[in-house]
Formats: structure tokens, sequence, C-alpha cells
């Protein structure tokens, strides 16, 4: 393949992942071609994509020499498995988050990954979330100073225990959740040094985690993630204090519910933050409020990326390393919970 050629694209699965996220952004990534759909439900697929083709399954898709890159977009007990299949077929790979179901399978989807010659990425898009994007150019800045407490949220009001798969998932929302939040922190400050989990199933009925209250400490940072399906009022996003100023922010970026709405990237009001947050900052013993200049989303920016890595141009947007520092964590979590204690990374 030269770098001038399109890289053809299958997505294996066609739940919310696929249709929502990374079949719009494909569209979107020029270099990138969009050739078949690993899916038991061809109508749904063909509602949307009509010229696409429907596939039986991940073997039809990986003995296709003109489909380059495999995107796995199936719950997290496949992951591993497609993903290691198609690594060893040769194939680039992308993998919803979490990679694994656990450490162990991450750990052996990353060995995998490097000894072979396809490029490998998880889909950590919220690193491109309007909100996030702000938040650190504030803090590159120096707007806030030094960062003593970060607290991130992605509540919801979900009172009444569904029959979906992520609602009986090992490790609930901490597993489903936990990677945005987490990945966003390790992006700012790094790992930390402990983590201490308190993770509960609050909802009547629920046999899976729904609440997650997690600290990640460091030196003097303080991290705090929260997740929950019983909170009403779930506008909060960020709350950042340092010794400069604090920022806090309400409300979710927007990109996932414009292409809901049958927005895509490239349409004017693509990835605008409709609630930008509030620096507040002392000055001369008077806090000043103010409300920076948003960035925009840019969820496309990840298969910009990837399509640039898989033509030898650079890094891939998450490489195995980095996912499997958000993997760890999320591991201690759960063994914190279970045990009652820090766990130290």
């Amino acid at each position: 393949m030269s770098a001038n050629d399109p890289i053809g694209v299958a997505i294996v699965g066609y739940g919310l992942a696929g249709q929502t996220f990374h079949a719009p952004l494909i569209a979107a990534t020029p270099g990138l071609v969009l050739r078949a759909v690993v899916s038991s439900r061809p109508d749904a697929v063909h509602a949307d994509l009509p010229d696409v083709a429907v596939l039986p399954d991940l073997d039809t898709a990986l003995s296709r020499d003109d489909i380059g890159l495999i995107v796995v977009a199936t719950p997290d007990a496949l992951h591993a498995e497609q993903s290691i299949a198609a690594l060893k077929a040769g194939k680039s790979v992308v993998v919803d988050k979490p990679f694994a179901a656990t450490l162990a399978e991450a750990e052996a989807v990353a060995a995998v990954a490097a000894a072979s010659p396809g490029v490998f990425s998880v889909f950590q898009n919220r690193r491109w979330d309007a909100d996030f994007l702000t938040l650190r150019r504030l803090i590159a800045e120096g707007a806030l100073g030094e960062v003593a407490v970060f607290e991130s949220h992605f509540d919801r009001f979900r009172p009444t225990v569904s029959d979906r798969w992520k609602d009986t998932r090992d490790g609930g929302v901490w597993a489903d959740l936990g990677p945005h939040l987490i990945d966003q922190a390790v992006q700012l400050f790094g790992a930390p040094l402990g983590v201490y989990a308190d993770l509960q199933a609050q909802r009547r009925g629920a046999t899976a985690i729904d609440y997650a209250h997690v600290l990640l400490r460091y030196d003097r940072l303080r991290v705090i993630l929260n997740m929950g399906h019983l909170t009403a009022d779930s506008r909060l996003r960020y709350v950042v204090h340092g010794d400069g100023g604090s920022f806090v922010k309400h409300g979710l970026d927007a990109q996932e519910g414009q292409s809901k709405a049958g927005l895509r990237p490239g349409d004017p009001d693509w990835g605008l933050d409709p609630s930008p947050g509030v620096l507040t900052q002392v000055i001369y013993d008077r806090p000043i409020h103010t409300t920076p200049t948003p960035e925009r989303g840019d969820y496309p920016a990840f298969y910009a990326v990837l399509r640039d890595a898989i033509r030898g141009e650079g890094p891939p947007p998450v490489p195995a390393d980095q996912a499997l520092t958000t993997m760890r964590i999320i591991d201690a979590g759960l063994r914190s919970a279970a045990e009652g204690r820090e766990v130290a990374l």
C-alpha cells in the first residue's frame, strides 16, 4: 500500500459505539474508507450505510486484502480475543475502552501488538472533549497555578436497572466510564502513586457496580473521580483548584449527542461547548470570575492521527502502554474496593 492509497476499514459491531462514534468519524477522515461492518443486524447497518458490505463474522473481514484496519466495537468480553485475531492477521486495530475485560487480558493484547506489523490503538475519544481541551490549555497556560485538587464527574440518572449488557458487566460503571476519567487524569498528571476506591451497587436489583468514588493519590495533588447512576442533577463535570485559581465546569461534551442527532464532523456547530466553564482567580483579595474561551471538541482528531500512524508518519493516538496504565488503575480500584484499602501502583 502506497502512502496515498486509502486505508480500508471494517467495524466489528454496530451498537452505540459503531453507529454513533466510529462510522461517522471514519467517514469524516480523508484517507480512510469504511468498506465493511461485521454485524448480525444488516438492516440497521444498511439504513445508515447502504453502500457498505455487512459481513457475518470477523474471520471474513480478516480475509479481505482491501481491509487494513479493524475497529473492535463489541462488548468488553470480546475485545481481547478479537483484537489478538486481527493483529495476528497483520491488520491495524482500534479497540473500544476498556480494551480488555481484565488486566491480564490487556497485557496479552499489548504483547501481541508489540510483535505485530499493524498499528494498535485504544479509542479514548474523550481526550478530545471540548471541556477537557479547554482545561488542558488553562493548566498549560498557568491560569490555575499548581493544581492541588482535580475532581472529575461522569454522573447519570438511570434509577432503573436495564437488561443491557453494560448493566451486568464485570466492573460495572467503573469499567464503563472509569477509563474516560482515568485517561484524562493521567494525561494531565501522569500515573498516581496509589488508588483508593469505593465501589457499590446502589440501585434496587443492581448486580453490577453503579457507583464509584475513587481517589488517585499523588504527592501533593489529589484526583477524585465520581461516577453514578442515581444523580438527578448530573450537570457537574469538573471542579479544579490550584494555587492560582479554580475552574468549575458543568455539562458533558456535546459531540456524542450531536452525532445521535444527525450532525456530523464539519457541520458548523460540531464540537461547540454549549456551557463553558468559569475560571475564578483572586486579585487583590477579590475573586474575579471569567469565562475562558472554550476549545472546540475534536473527536475526528483521533482517526486523523491513527491514519498517519498507519502510514508511518507518527505514533498512534493512544498507544498500548498508555492504555495499560488505565487498565492497571481499573484493576487497582477493584482490588481496593474488595480489600478496603489503598492499592499502590
